[in-house]
């Protein structure tokens, strides 16, 4: 069974399953679902707790040995494995899967990993876990689940903000989830329960936000010229080479160019985005830019990103932060004049 992080504080109070699987590249998320599960395991008789950690010639059948054993000081316990890859092995699915099989009905096992690949995802031993416990994927918040996220923690601490102080704060840390809850709770240290305006967001919360190329490519799509913006802004900052800025926006622009002339030729929308194989949570950001240019624009914007990697290249003069902005609004609709020029 798949339940989501949120569902998960409703499940525990109904049940404990005997094996639980909780995966993810948010790593805040899935310490937390970990913990609940955690407290819940001693709440039901799991005094005690051992922990496996999957490394190069890691000893599965000790693993399968403990998990079946009882525990000497408690009546249950709770086994830990942690694969902070995702990959068990050939040895690992197998042992999992005869785990799966037949869990101990004393004991609890709890397993965590890193972001699992689509392979995995559809694997034997990822079914196994899933029919005979509860998985617990966590995906990464999209930026316009973090308000709400930054507002329930906030107000879970006693804090009553104000939109306006909630979005500053989204704003400062955005990219950064653990940022987002060491500021929180700074916040609940410094002002107790009480209202929290933007003055005290501004006053205590540093600018924590971390982007990468992927999302300047999603904001771009989106056509949120601030946000893009403030990403480039922030990639310059942290040292990222334009080259790789350049590769992101240059293996979307042919995408979306080989979507939109798919359309010409007469398929659907859908029917172009299925064929290039595009994930489904940004199918709605492709449609928009489907939407807002026709095929000729795409082709000019990839033969716009190709006069960038000439200026990379040391084949002409310019500023190539600059026209990485440009050639960013571009996507989202915005054009500049080639007068226009940012001060930094």
């Amino acid at each position: 069974m798949q339940i989501r992080p949120e569902q998960l504080e409703q499940h525990l109070k109904r049940e404990l399953a005997p094996i639980y699987f909780v995966y993810g590249d948010e790593p805040l998320l899935v310490q937390e679902a970990c913990d609940a599960i955690r407290m819940q395991a001693r709440a039901a008789g799991c005094a005690e707790r051992e922990v496996y950690s999957v490394e190069a010639g890691f000893d599965w059948q000790a693993f399968l040995q403990a998990g079946d054993s009882l525990s000497l000081f408690a009546e249950r316990k709770l086994v830990e494995l942690r694969i902070p890859s995702g990959k068990p092995g050939d040895a690992g699915a197998k042992a999992l899967a005869e785990y799966a099989a037949r869990p101990a009905p004393d004991n609890v096992l709890l397993i965590m990993a890193g972001k699992l690949e689509t392979a995995a995802r559809k694997s034997k031993w990822h079914q196994t876990l899933d029919d005979a416990g509860v998985v617990v994927p966590v995906w990464p918040l999209e930026v316009k689940q973090l308000p709400a996220w930054a507002s329930r923690r906030m107000q879970a601490r006693g804090l009553k903000p104000t939109p306006e102080a909630v979005s500053l704060l989204v704003e400062r840390v955005e990219g950064n989830l653990l940022a987002c809850a060491q500021e929180i709770e700074k916040l609940a240290l410094l002002h107790g329960a009480s209202e929290i305006g933007v003055e005290q967001v501004a006053a205590s919360v540093a600018d924590s936000s971390r982007f990468d190329v992927y999302t300047l490519v999603d904001a771009a799509l989106e056509g949120d010229t601030v946000r893009v913006t403030r990403i480039l802004d922030s990639l310059r900052a942290e040292g990222v080479e334009p080259v790789l800025v350049l590769w992101a926006i240059t293996r979307e622009l042919r995408l979306m160019a080989d979507c939109a002339q798919a359309m010409q030729r007469g398929q659907s929308v859908d029917g172009a985005l299925a064929a290039a194989k595009v994930w489904e949570k940004r199918k709605p950001l492709m449609r928009a830019g489907l939407q807002r240019h026709k095929p000729v624009v795409w082709r000019r914007l990839l033969q716009r990103a190709g006069s960038i990697d000439q200026l990379i290249k040391g084949g002409r003069a310019g500023n190539v932060w600059d026209e990485l902005l440009e050639l960013s609004l571009w996507i989202g609709g915005v054009r500049l004049h080639p007068a226009v020029r940012r001060v930094v």
